[in-house]
């Protein structure tokens, strides 16, 4: 009896020391990967370091690893200048990642027999039909093509409102009744042919959803994901509604400042009106995950989780799932992810196909401020935590022919509105930092085919020299994704900039595919960029170019009158704060900016 009594306590320590060493490993990679983020020289920073560096005044993480929670963290504050700390229960405006929730509602409600996703689209709505053209006359639009954004609807996004704004009704906003556009969405391409992301599309699905169910998607949401997941701190219910939360991040802009309320306003639900916590988004991550795997919970079937996550097309890297981006990069694994980005305020969601892991976070600021921080967390995350996976097209690799290597070199066009370059370093192509990795090497693989650490997708150089595109695998003849080569010189615009040349700049951001108004942001964005990086001569001639190029445009004088005021060039400053505002009565910044000066 004691030789067995000693057996119970032997193996009871040895039980006691595995969990107590369990236990302490998380703190540890938790340190790992909040202190040894990549700055983009390579160096290390800290969460701290890189918040302070951009500017982002909060943010908050979950990390889930074997289908489990295994920490979380929080910085900075729900609004600049208070000491009101965001916590583990601060919800965030979570923008497009409520499309992904939005469609594996549907799943599940289909699943119920309620909703057919296979539907055409206007067999469901009552209130307003989309309209038929060319593009329809071989095959409705679908519920499955809205949601896989393979629709060809129109209306990337929509406007935020803010309390006090005359709100437009969902009928409104299919219409074009709005500030931002005034012509109703359509169909622009055959459906089931192309991939081209579109708000409008999801907003047409909300409709049809409550038209043929008669509740709203806040209503529906509660009822049939959040309420039974105990999500308690996510909501589709909006500011001024009594069931909105009440612990909320508020949005910030480039200068640190609160966006009016700071709390957006989205009637367009479906396209990116959920508040969330990265706690509950990566709940609902793991119920998907469990599902996955062949272990459902009572809400999330396995035919749900599959049916949700499975690639619909090819046309956007990675693939497109039914709501879901079907993510092949980040440690060279599969992953569904969606991110989110509403004017001053957005996150992202990841989690892996298999094994259960997965990051969820929220920061309170606009894209170029909270994306890097969020992508070099992500990073460090991943390596911290041992998730990588050797890249196996890497092992194909062969030399390099000058004649390739010279046809990549150059500068491209993304479709993802950014300028990239390829350059030439130690004999080896490079893109720095490209889709948020710290300078990925190419690797040669084939006739002008290259593979990338943390890539599961090859790019391959079209031999017309006009760019390269990414393809799936080896095998696979359909070219997904096109990045067109605008100039031999890889040398970006900033850089140009930088040196003097704005002559130079002007040429490359004249020659990008893109809609005056479009161009003028991305010029705006890199004045932003150097303003954050206190190199503000570079600034104030980034913002002198777009004033240049769009004298007409009340936004770019705002910015150009913060560049002078960052140089202390205050009566420069008040001049283009008042063309800005005489351009546009209702600019709110412009007329705070004056009334302080």
């Amino acid at each position: 009896m004691n030789r067995l009594k000693n057996h119970y306590y032997f193996f009871l320590l040895i039980y006691l020391a595995f969990i107590a060493s369990c236990l302490s490993a998380q703190p540890n990679k938790m340190q790992e990967a909040i202190s040894q983020l990549k700055a983009d020289d390579g160096s290390d920073l800290t969460v701290e370091m890189a918040m302070a560096q951009y500017g982002l005044p909060g943010l908050s993480v979950v990390v889930f690893e074997d289908y489990q929670i295994i920490w979380s963290k929080t910085w900075g504050v729900k609004e600049m200048g208070t000491n009101d700390l965001i916590d583990e229960q601060t919800a965030f405006s979570t923008a497009s990642i409520s499309k992904a929730i939005t469609a594996t509602l549907m799943a599940i409600l289909e699943e119920k027999g309620l909703f057919d996703i296979d539907q055409p689209v206007n067999n469901y709505l009552k209130r307003w039909h989309l309209p038929e053209n060319e593009f329809t006359q071989t095959g409705p639009v679908t519920i499955k093509h809205i949601l896989s954004h393979t629709a060809g609807t129109s209306q990337h996004g929509f406007t935020d409102f803010y309390e006090g704004d005359k709100v437009p009704t969902i009928l409104e906003s299919v219409q074009g009744k709005l500030p931002s556009y005034d012509a109703p969405i359509e169909v622009q391409f055959k459906p089931g042919t192309n991939w081209q992301y579109s708000g409008g599309g999801y907003t047409i699905a909300q409709m049809a959803l409550e038209d043929q169910l008669g509740k709203s998607l806040a209503e529906l949401a509660q009822i049939y994901l959040f309420g039974p997941l105990k999500l308690e701190h996510t909501t589709m219910y909006q500011h001024g509604d009594p069931r909105f939360l009440k612990n909320v991040a508020k949005a910030h802009n480039n200068q640190g400042e609160v966006i009016r309320t700071g709390i957006p306003i989205c009637p367009q639900t479906a396209a990116s009106a959920m508040w969330s916590t990265p706690t509950d988004m990566a709940r609902l991550a793991i119920e998907i995950q469990k599902a996955l795997k062949g272990e459902p919970g009572p809400v999330i079937s396995t035919a749900v989780a599959k049916r949700v996550t499975e690639i619909i097309t090819y046309k956007v890297v990675g693939g497109w799932g039914l709501g879901w981006d079907r993510l092949h990069r980040a440690g060279n694994r599969g992953w569904f992810s969606h991110g989110g980005a509403n004017t001053g305020t957005g996150g992202h969601v990841y989690g892996t196909m298999e094994d259960g892991h997965g990051i969820a976070f929220f920061g309170n600021g606009p894209n170029g401020i909270r994306i890097p921080i969020l992508d070099k967390l992500r990073n460090s995350i991943i390596e911290s935590h041992g998730w990588r996976r050797p890249n196996p097209f890497l092992k194909r690799e062969i030399p390099l022919d000058q004649q390739t290597k010279e046809g990549m070199i150059g500068l491209y066009f993304s479709p993802f509105n950014q300028v990239i370059s390829v350059e030439l370093k130690d004999d080896h192509l490079y893109i720095p930092s490209f889709a948020g990795q710290v300078e990925p090497k190419l690797y040669p693989l084939g006739q002008n085919l290259f593979g990338a650490e943390d890539f599961n997708m090859l790019f391959k150089l079209k031999t017309d020299g006009t760019g390269f595109v990414w393809v799936p695998e080896f095998d696979t003849k359909e070219e997904i994704v096109f990045f067109q080569k605008i100039n031999p010189d890889p040398t970006l615009p900033a850089d140009w900039i930088r040196q003097g040349d704005i002559a130079k700049a002007q040429v490359i951001y004249e020659a990008l595919p893109v809609s005056d108004d479009r161009r003028a942001g991305m010029i705006n964005e890199q004045g932003y960029q150097f303003l954050r990086a206190q190199e503000l001569d570079a600034a104030l001639a980034t913002f002198k170019l777009n004033v240049a190029l769009y004298p007409e445009n009340s936004n770019v004088h705002d910015s150009l009158g913060e560049g002078y005021l960052a140089k202390g060039m205050k009566e420069e400053s008040i001049k283009h704060y008042k063309k800005s505002l005489e351009l546009d009565p209702n600019n709110e910044n412009a007329k705070r900016m004056l009334e302080k000066m």
